[in-house]
């Protein structure tokens, strides 16, 4: 990587700031080497004051910069690709879109430029480097995209998909923090009613689920030969298993990962 390059974090909410973080942190970038833009530059403060730069000037990012991210709302991107398309060069660009629903030949046309676009989808825990993040391109370099890979590496686990499956990427592993999260408030609710703390019910549901899933990471196992291990013939473990499946504890979990895939779809269209 060529360590003289500027990046521009465009929309720095909370994904974009921890990716600058993250890149900081690897010493992959220094803070100077990166300029956040916000409408509100108070609330950034703090970062000016570690050496990041910090501008509410979309175009002027763009013009001092190698690589572009782009981390707004889809109902943002038109207006903020008018914005900097006068300083945006296919030679000496290369764009990241974060922004879900939006192909990169869709970022291209509302350019009017044959820049090279790749999308990443991270989720939430990028915050803590824990980021399950898929990137895509239709016209990229293989260069390039080695390059945004080692990027989202430094926050987490990235693989490259085919472009037309990031809207599923967007519900599985983005919208997904949430469905989890969800399990484990439901798990942590349960441990209260049988008799624990809520605070003491909630760490252990986390931890509980935290090793179910280093479980399958770190074996490289399958979550039913997992719960075969746990479960013995009239035990308690597939009582409740299929007491869970009776009131369609899968079903729901399958259906709103395709609800929410179907959103993700249309949330740049129907701006």
């Amino acid at each position: 990587m060529n360590t003289q390059q500027h990046i521009a974090i465009l929309g720095s909410g909370n994904i974009g700031l921890a990716l600058a973080k993250g890149l900081v942190k690897a010493g992959i970038f220094a803070p100077q080497q990166i300029t956040l833009t916000r409408r509100n530059t108070v609330a950034l403060g703090p970062l000016a004051a570690e050496g990041y730069n910090v501008t509410a000037n979309n175009a002027e990012a763009v013009s001092k910069a190698d690589i572009v991210v782009l981390a707004i709302l889809p109902q943002q991107l038109n207006k903020l690709l008018d914005e900097i398309q006068p300083t945006a060069q296919e030679s000496k660009h290369l764009l990241i879109s974060v922004v879900s629903g939006v192909s990169c030949a869709d970022i291209r046309k509302q350019l009017a430029l044959d820049v090279q676009v790749i999308r990443a989808m991270p989720n939430t825990a990028i915050a803590i480097g824990h980021s399950m993040t898929c990137i895509a391109t239709d016209t990229a370099s293989d260069a390039n995209i080695s390059l945004v890979k080692s990027l989202f590496d430094t926050v987490g686990v990235t693989i490259q998909i085919n472009e037309e499956l990031m809207t599923s990427a967007t519900a599985l592993c983005a919208c997904g923090i949430a469905f989890f999260l969800r399990s484990i408030r439901a798990a942590s609710q349960g441990g209260t009613e049988i008799g624990f703390h809520a605070h003491d019910a909630l760490k252990m549901a986390a931890q509980t689920a935290k090793g179910a899933a280093d479980l399958l990471l770190q074996l490289a196992s399958h979550p039913e030969q997992e719960i075969d291990k746990v479960t013995s013939p009239k035990g308690c473990t597939i009582a409740g298993l299929n007491e869970m499946e009776h009131n369609g504890f899968s079903s729901a979990m399958i259906k709103g990962i395709k609800v929410s895939a179907e959103k993700a779809g249309v949330l740049y269209k129907s701006e």
